[in-house]
């Protein structure tokens, strides 16, 4: 069986947690798209951690942790990552694709270049690289794993490079230019890192599938941030949908069978754009910090979230385009506070009510709030929906509801064990 897990809002939904809790019962979990840009934090018996290139199969001993042809390969990350994870004494069984691409310092460069370019407009950028990697990627000029074996077309390949990007950051960016010999030793230095853990992975995963292993899928962001279908141009450069794994991993569509599209029972963002159920000030203030395990700032950047309150419009969208079959709602317990919680219901746009979301009006659009009863007690740590307050169960009907999709699995803390499945 195949499972995706990925994101139906902004990102920052709580995908590590549903992905961890998942893996013990399955044979492999993949990354299929994205970088460094997005983390995805979980919590466990092992501690706190923050991974943003690993799979978060890596705490399954017996789980086989799969980056795929899809994903921009910062190697230094994930070194570190797994560096880390051997201080906790766990040792991740980790495939890399011989397709993946590397993304390389000098895409970090040019992305930070081009923000303090762009000043006030730019987009928000993580200075990840991801922009800059992608389109280096569609331009055909970027460096797969496979081609650090080949020392002739790696050297090729740098010079090329080089020709392209040197006027660039003489002339646009008037910052230093790459030398040739400089990125082949970084490149040197990434092959003998890669070595143990590269793999055929199309072939991998056709022997899985053939062998009826259970597999799972990790998006990363989630379906606002989709270059396609997200709100453009507020959003990242690889495709946030399920659908891309089929690209992102090499496998059929057909096989992808069951869809968690996760959401929060609220609402935030990292980046700019529009943000229809937006708050402010000292409301949004006191939900950021009542969020997440350590408030709501983001685990790449540690922006400070931006927040508002469940967005129903948004969210139904981000399940459509997902192809949800079930939804996991996280961070129920955050909302513990409130004496009434707010639910965005829809959008009025020039005085008329809109329940479609429609990417060219949001910045017009205003948030219809209807007002639900809060339930004014802490669940955080309840693992039986009996025991959850009234107004809690109404709460989650509300959405289900609204979403049209079943809640099938709700959070009610950070933890692995803090989790009710309906």
């Amino acid at each position: 069986m195949i499972k995706a897990i990925v994101g139906a809002n902004w990102g920052d939904e709580g995908k590590g947690k549903v992905v961890d809790m998942y893996a013990n019962n399955y044979d492999i979990v993949i990354r299929y798209q994205g970088g460094s840009n997005a983390g995805h934090t979980i919590i466990n018996d092992y501690g706190r951690f923050a991974l943003h290139q690993m799979p978060s199969g890596a705490f399954s001993k017996d789980t086989i942790n799969v980056i795929g042809n899809g994903v921009a390969l910062h190697v230094p990350n994930i070194i570190k990552e797994i560096n880390e994870l051997k201080e906790k004494r766990i040792t991740p069984n980790l495939v890399i694709s011989d397709k993946t691409t590397l993304l390389l310092k000098y895409h970090i460069l040019f992305d930070t270049y081009e923000e303090e370019r762009l000043k006030d407009k730019g987009f928000g950028s993580t200075k990840s690289g991801i922009a800059p990697f992608y389109s280096d990627k569609y331009l055909k000029i970027g460096i797969r794993v496979h081609d650090l074996f080949n020392d002739t077309i790696l050297k090729e390949k740098v010079k090329n490079i080089c020709s392209i990007k040197n006027p660039i950051l003489k002339n646009l960016y008037h910052k230093p230019l790459l030398s040739e010999n400089e990125l082949l030793d970084e490149l040197y230095q990434y092959k003998e890192l890669l070595s143990p853990y590269i793999k055929d992975t199309v072939k991998f995963m056709h022997d899985a599938i053939k062998n009826n292993k259970n597999i799972l899928l990790e998006g990363q962001l989630g379906a606002l941030r989709d270059p396609e279908l997200g709100i453009y141009p507020y959003v990242t450069s690889s495709s946030t949908l399920a659908g891309f794994a089929s690209v992102g991993v090499g496998i059929p569509p057909h096989k992808i069978e069951s869809i968690v599209a996760v959401t929060k029972a609220y609402s935030s963002c990292v980046g700019a754009g529009p943000f229809v159920s937006e708050i402010f000030g000292e409301e949004a203030q006191e939900l950021r910090l009542r969020g997440g395990d350590k408030g709501e700032f983001g685990a790449t950047t540690g922006r400070p979230r931006r927040m508002g309150w469940f967005d129903c419009v948004a969210t139904r969208y981000g399940a459509t385009i997902q192809g949800a079959t079930e939804i996991a709602l996280t961070c129920l317990d955050v909302l513990s506070y409130l004496e009434n919680i707010p639910v965005c219901i829809g959008y009025e746009v020039n005085g008329v009510l809109s329940k479609d979301f429609d990417i060219a009006t949001l910045d017009i659009a205003k948030p219809v709030l209807t007002y639900l009863k809060g339930w004014k007690k802490d669940i955080r740590g309840i693992t039986d929906l009996s025991l959850l307050p009234k107004e809690a169960l109404e709460y989650i009907a509300f959405l289900e509801n609204e979403i049209g999709v079943p809640i099938t699995i709700i959070s009610t803390g950070p933890k692995r064990s803090e989790t009710i499945f309906k």
